[in-house]
């Protein structure tokens, strides 16, 4: 097992590891990205990290933009300082050479766009500075979308958010459904002509939370060519404790519905950052749910190899644990990242 798990491409879409490079750096410490990040991605066999920046609440309605600029060049700071074990890619291309030689492939995405406001020519900022992935909102709204805690109002795009869905496509910058609201990811499936994807939900048949995704939702995201990466948020996939074979369930869920060739991994490991940004209180509530609770043995990247076991334990075959390791998302990459205009892969 530890063989498969290391030999096959392993794709993370969403960690947002960033942030606590950031806490890190503000406490004087710059250097926890090469000393600690990278082991424990170079443990879990992570080949391709995607690195979202996220808009904390405090600067969600003011600052957004010099936020996400900031952490943006975090993340151009440590690609530089540690070009010897990661590189910053923005194409297909890209991540092949960067894992042919040896680094992690590190993806910059951004986890709602308060910092594009409804400026939506500012995706070719973004752009230049590296970005291939975007979510428009996170539970609330934007000057885009509603995210999914808005569900209750029936929101779908704004003009602004349907012209952010061209201009990305344009671009070359995947288009991210995760924390979307229902009717604003119906909205997108509506008008995409490009892969869509979902980098870190969960099946909402399995867990009701207004984050995961109906099964419908799941085969049309499939149908554009795009693919599903499980959440291992520990909220989202079970009530009380959930444990790997409970994410296990997911991925088998998404694959009953969408085949094998469209579900990835999107682990959403977040403890660390709430254990160092709040590290008085025991357990931390998030619309109600315990943010501080982890899944025994899944806790960061470097307990990958645990899932891998599992996902074999189960009786996925090799190959078809070889594509929800990375290889589904690796293809939607070599598709869209960077390449201005292709329609459906």
């Amino acid at each position: 097992m530890p063989e498969l798990h290391h030999d096959a491409v392993v794709v993370d879409c969403h960690n947002d590891l960033i942030l606590l490079v950031d806490r890190w750096r503000a406490l004087g410490d710059p250097g926890y990205f090469g000393e600690r990040v990278i082991p424990s991605l170079r443990a879990g066999g992570v080949d391709v990290q995607v690195v979202p920046i996220f808009m904390e609440a405090e600067y969600a309605a003011e600052g957004a933009l010099r936020r996400a600029l900031q952490l943006i060049e975090w993340v151009h700071r440590e690609a530089d300082a540690n070009r010897d074990a990661v590189a910053l890619c923005g194409s297909g291309a890209e991540i092949d050479a960067a894992t042919a030689a040896g680094k992690i492939a590190l993806v910059l995405a951004l986890e709602g766009c308060e910092a594009i406001g409804k400026q939506t020519e500012l995706f070719g900022t973004f752009f230049r500075l590296g970005v291939r992935m975007a979510s428009f909102t996170h539970f609330g709204r934007t000057l885009l979308a509603d995210g999914s805690g808005e569900d209750d109002t029936g929101g779908r795009l704004t003009r602004a958010g349907v012209a952010a869905v061209h201009e990305m496509e344009r671009l070359g910058i995947l288009v991210d459904v995760s924390h979307l609201s229902m009717a604003g990811t119906q909205h997108v499936l509506e008008i995409a002509t490009r892969p869509v994807i979902a980098s870190h939900s969960s099946a909402r048949a399995l867990r009701d939370h207004h984050r995961n995704l109906f099964d419908d939702v799941l085969r049309r995201i499939a149908e554009t060519g795009g693919v599903i990466g499980a959440n291992f948020f520990p909220a989202f996939v079970a009530a009380g404790r959930p444990t790997i074979d409970d994410v296990v369930d997911h991925i088998q869920h998404l694959a009953a519905v969408t085949g094998w060739d469209h579900v990835g991994i999107g682990p959403d490991f977040i403890k660390e950052y709430y254990d160092e940004r709040y590290p008085h209180h025991p357990s931390l509530k998030i619309e109600g749910l315990d943010a501080k609770i982890t899944i025994e043995g899944l806790t960061g990247p470097q307990d990958l190899p645990a899932l891998t076991e599992a996902l074999v334990r189960r009786g996925v075959s090799e190959a078809n644990v070889r594509k929800v390791l990375g290889e589904n998302f690796l293809r939607v990459f070599r598709s869209v990242l960077g390449i201005s205009g292709v329609g459906r892969g």
